[in-house]
């Protein structure tokens, strides 16, 4: 998300280690794999209402996203703006005529889980009311309105400490009674994969926000930087790959694919990646429309089995020589994914020995294409294949 303009603030919260842990809480055992859904952030920005959520929601019924595994749709920013007499939080009246527990409750009724968004500070990222001093009156109206998912952002919050901001709200969401996914949106600034699941984040940012480019950086308006390509988010997975498992993951950011600023082989190569990543696959494009080509890499059901493996294993980067990479992750059969990435502009061919994925050389293993759908056959010791400009190959080998 957006840093906006940061108002200092004193933050006089210290919470004792025991407030930090997720033991006997309700929100045990919830994203024990990573989360699959809609955010309205990425096409829509501000523009949120009633009528695009519900939208969204009979969308990703009827484009097969829920039976592909998708389940949560999540309002970003926006939807807020203002408090009453009682420091409740107030929809935007106008946007949300009927509130928003009712458009969680259309949401829940397709058998959906509904997701909303607020801030750690003073004010949100597009300067509405954030959640700073009502942690606990926002977690019992969250949970009253049925809020399954909450993204909780870092802006307008100078002088906190993000460790115990984020223990704070979870707190607050488990206290409300309800089981609430956390997800942590603090831009990776102070490490969270170090302390997030300690302080009960399901999933928490690892970069700056993505932006709908292959290896551009975007400079925000104020000229700090950046938002980043997929490739600048994806170089800075590399050595996290530990912190991640089930119920608490690490976080890229959301889905780019369909909103048009990449290449059909460019989106295939994102939602790879991603998938290999373990990251939450949350898409961030318009449900309603489509193209067949957007719609298959999304719901790619063998891609997103990779994702979704049950073992929770964050695949990691086993090789690279300039522009070549190859991403390798374990799964629960034993098996590995496998994603060959070819950064450069012109066609290159690329060569995965069984060593660089845990594989002694001399077994022989059975290779399958995920986005062709077919089997490769046997192959003892070492997988080579062209792989387009920009593009990736993506296989699960299996001795």
């Amino acid at each position: 998300m957006r840093q906006g303009f940061c108002t200092a603030i004193v933050v006089v919260t210290f919470l004792s280690t025991a407030a930090f842990a997720q033991k006997d809480s309700v929100s045990a055992g919830l994203a024990l794999t990573p989360p699959m859904g809609f955010n309205t952030w990425n096409k829509f920005g501000c523009n949120v209402s009633d009528e695009l959520v519900r939208s969204m929601a009979d969308a990703m019924v009827k484009s097969g996203m829920k039976d592909a595994g998708y389940e949560y749709i999540v309002i970003d920013d926006c939807w807020q703006v203002s408090r009453d007499e009682k420091g409740n939080i107030v929809a935007d009246a106008k946007r949300f005529p009927a509130g928003i527990k009712a458009v969680a409750d259309y949401v829940h009724s397709l058998g959906l889980k509904f997701g909303i968004y607020s801030d750690a500070g003073l004010k949100t990222c597009e300067g509405r009311p954030g959640g700073l001093g009502h942690e606990f009156q926002d977690g019992l109206r969250y949970a009253a309105w049925g809020v399954d998912y909450l993204k909780y952002d870092w802006c307008n919050t100078t002088t906190q400490e993000a460790q115990a901001s984020y223990a704070l709200i979870r707190e607050a969401l488990d206290a409300s009674g309800r089981p609430i996914v956390l997800s942590i949106c603090e831009w990776g600034k102070a490490k969270p994969w170090l302390w997030g699941r300690k302080v009960g984040g399901n999933l928490w940012r690892t970069t700056e926000d993505i932006t709908d480019k292959w290896n551009d950086k975007v400079k925000w308006p104020d000229g700090s930087c950046c938002a980043f390509g997929v490739l600048g988010i994806l170089d800075q997975q590399v050595g996290l790959e530990s912190y991640a498992g089930p119920g608490h993951w690490n976080d890229p950011d959301m889905l780019e694919v369909g909103n048009g600023g990449m290449s059909a082989t460019e989106y295939r190569s994102h939602f790879s990646l991603w998938a290999i990543l373990a990251a939450p696959l949350m898409a961030g494009n318009d449900l309603r429309d489509m193209t067949s080509e957007t719609r298959d890499i999304l719901t790619n059901r063998e891609v997103i089995g990779v994702d979704q493996d049950a073992m929770g294993r964050e695949g990691e980067r086993v090789w690279k020589a300039g522009d070549l990479e190859i991403w390798a992750k374990q799964q629960r059969d034993g098996s590995r994914a496998v994603v060959l990435l070819n950064r450069a502009n012109t066609e290159q061919q690329i060569v995965l020995k069984w060593e660089q994925i845990g594989y002694p050389s001399h077994i022989p293993a059975t290779l399958r294409d995920l986005w062709a759908h077919r089997e490769l056959g046997k192959f003892v010791g070492e997988f080579a294949t062209p792989v387009a400009p920009h593009g990736v190959v993506m296989v699960t080998v299996r001795p």
